[in-house]
């Protein structure tokens, strides 16, 4: 093994026993990543093969987390469902960040009239409402499907990000780099572009960690109402609908599943806790990294 590795293995140790929790959440999430990405070749059975023969058994030998009530296999449908939920939370927070990022940097750059509108009707329009009660209507109104709850949940999920965007550009813009590219001739695109969201990209990125974790959370909900992806699809908010029937009689339908959504957020939140103490000057200085 080369020097390079060693040393860097070493600060990957020395930072894993700093924040712990850091490393769980990552180790975590690489899990439900693997999942979702080579499910095909991980899940032990097909997760939508019905045997009505071997319905809710208990976890065994052959079914590791048991059966639901029509036989399938929940340890092969806990895999599947991790894809639609990094599938569906990625592209949420893909979605809303992007949006947040063009609709807050043209309200905190220009302000103004622009401000005015976009901080005080726009926003504040999108804010009375839950978010997820949008996404119902939504969902309810165009039908269920991966792309409908992309776009449901991303309808008020953007207002968190535009708003942080606003906040941050309106500091920056007044930043002596910022009034020297003025000088220079740079327009307002590459202005912004180039040197004002490098600077202010740092929250931004602690935000999306943290709403992956309200976007899989966000997910399961929509799916538990019967407003996800279509049966037979795995969810993880479809198996924890399914098991509630069974809460008594076959508790471990909703166990696990449950546990699945619980690691999932968590995991995301202490990303999200671990990068806000890492691209903290302060954090760093007081940790001695």
């Amino acid at each position: 093994m080369s020097t390079a590795a060693i040393s860097f293995g070493s600060r990957l140790a020395s930072r894993a026993r700093r924040n712990p929790l850091a490393a769980v959440g990552i180790v975590f999430s690489l899990i439900f990543v693997i999942f979702a990405v080579f499910a095909p070749w991980i899940a032990p059975q097909d997760p939508a093969s019905i045997h009505l023969a071997t319905r809710l058994q208990p976890p065994s030998h052959a079914h590791w987390f048991g059966t639901d009530e029509l036989g399938r296999d929940i340890l092969s449908r806990i895999i599947y469902g991790a894809r639609i939920s990094m599938l569906v939370g990625s592209s949420v927070v893909a979605a809303s960040l992007g949006l947040g990022l063009i609709i807050g940097s043209v309200a905190g750059y220009y302000g103004g009239a622009i401000d005015r509108f976009v901080n005080v009707i726009l926003m504040n329009a999108f804010m009375s409402f839950p978010g997820i009660l949008l996404a119902i209507a939504f969902v309810a109104f165009r039908g269920p499907g991966i792309f409908n709850l992309v776009l449901a949940l991303s309808l008020g999920g953007w207002v968190g990000y535009a708003r942080l965007v606003r906040g941050q550009v309106l500091a920056a813009r007044e930043r002596e780099f910022v009034e020297a590219a003025r000088a220079l001739g740079a327009g307002d695109v590459r202005i912004i572009v180039h040197h004002i969201l490098p600077n202010i990209i740092q929250p931004v990125i602690v935000q999306a960690a943290i709403g992956m974790a309200g976007a899989i959370l966000a997910e399961a909900t929509m799916s538990f109402l019967g407003l996800g992806v279509p049966p037979p699809t795995a969810s993880w908010g479809t198996m924890l609908n399914d098991g509630r029937a069974h809460l008594f009689d076959a508790p471990h339908l909703v166990w696990f599943p449950a546990a699945a959504v619980m690691l999932a957020v968590l995991s995301f939140n202490f990303i999200g806790d671990a990068l806000r103490d890492y691209l903290d000057p302060r954090s760093r200085i007081e940790a001695g990294i």
